[in-house]
């Protein structure tokens, strides 16, 4: 038994498909297919039912993947604790973002990150909440960046900063007129949301109390795929969109005066580094959670969680 055949294992679990697993493991399909044989061959089971499509687990292989995953996890622990000795800051560190804070946060700290860690190969892939969720329990990623409270089982939070959401309003709307805006002086029918996934959708449906906004008599209904698109269609329309703080630290003067806040106590939301309960690379997930939150405008750091809008 080696590690590389319990990694092929692991893989034919998550992909259910042997090009693909080998794919992932960069090998050749008959080369993972052969190891998995041979392990089965010694242990004198079968890990897999090749006759289904996708192949499934059988039920003592199922038994096998979950030790194989423990096995796994313990021998990249025995790594971390080894480099943290020496002192030696290096290894892969895969992370998975939501799209509401990719395009705003990341410019904010990579760049120092891969400068002052030449030896960490940092890992960013997009990606909606739920898939975050469910590629920290395969393993597939060390943390997620996203928002919470989530309250999800296995799941641990650590809370790296507070933004508050601001109102994006056109120049044609009626609350442009206005210094504050209350959430039940914003009309459904004018409001621009992001399409369903979005977690940041979930949130403006309950600051507004919506369940789903009328469009009865409109020419036109479109759900925005990003945050610029949103603002993009008030400046273009009578409309008006709930911006996250960090999305408004890029706009310009005449963006600005389209710019409206809540009246206090503002609604926040929590952006927190994720990680699985079994999580290895703390290290350098520590080291992350720093340079993120060193990262961040002294105006958000100040910000506390008087008002945070579940997800």
């Amino acid at each position: 038994m080696t590690f590389v055949q319990l990694e092929y294992v692991v893989a034919l679990d998550r992909y259910r498909h042997f090009a693909s697993a080998a794919a992932n493991c960069f090998v050749t399909q008959p080369t993972l297919s052969m190891q998995i044989h041979k392990l089965e061959e010694e242990l004198g089971i079968k890990i897999f039912d090749r006759s289904k499509q996708p192949v499934i687990p059988t039920e003592a292989g199922a038994e096998v993947i979950e030790h194989a995953k423990k096995i796994i996890a313990e021998r990249d622990q025995l790594h971390e604790m080894i480099h943290t000795k020496k002192g030696v800051i290096s290894g892969e560190l895969r992370v998975g973002i939501i799209p509401t804070l990719a395009p705003y946060l990341l410019p904010l700290f990579v760049h120092r990150f891969t400068d002052k860690y030449p030896n960490v190969k940092l890992i960013i892939n997009e990606m909606m909440t739920d898939l975050i969720i469910n590629r920290l329990r395969e393993g597939t990623i060390h943390a997620g960046i996203l928002v919470t409270p989530l309250q999800e089982h296995g799941i641990k939070e650590d809370v790296l900063f507070y933004e508050e959401l601001m109102v994006y309003v056109s120049k044609n709307n009626d609350n442009f007129r206005k210094n504050y805006v209350l959430a039940q002086d914003i009309d459904p029918n004018k409001l621009w949301l992001l399409e369903e996934g979005h977690c940041f959708r979930s949130q403006i449906m309950n600051l507004c109390e919506l369940q789903k906004a009328s469009k009865e008599g409109h020419s036109f209904e479109y759900e925005a795929g990003s945050i610029e698109t949103l603002r993009r269609m008030v400046e273009l329309t009578d409309g008006i969109t709930i911006l996250p703080e960090l999305a408004t630290m890029d706009l310009n003067a005449k963006q600005q005066q389209q710019l409206r806040l809540f009246k206090r106590p503002a609604p926040m939301r929590e952006v927190s580094l994720v990680v699985h309960r079994d999580f290895v690379k703390k290290r350098l997930i520590e080291i992350l959670k720093k340079e993120i939150t060193a990262a961040v405008p002294e105006k958000i750091k100040k910000n506390r969680n008087s008002n945070v809008l579940p997800v």
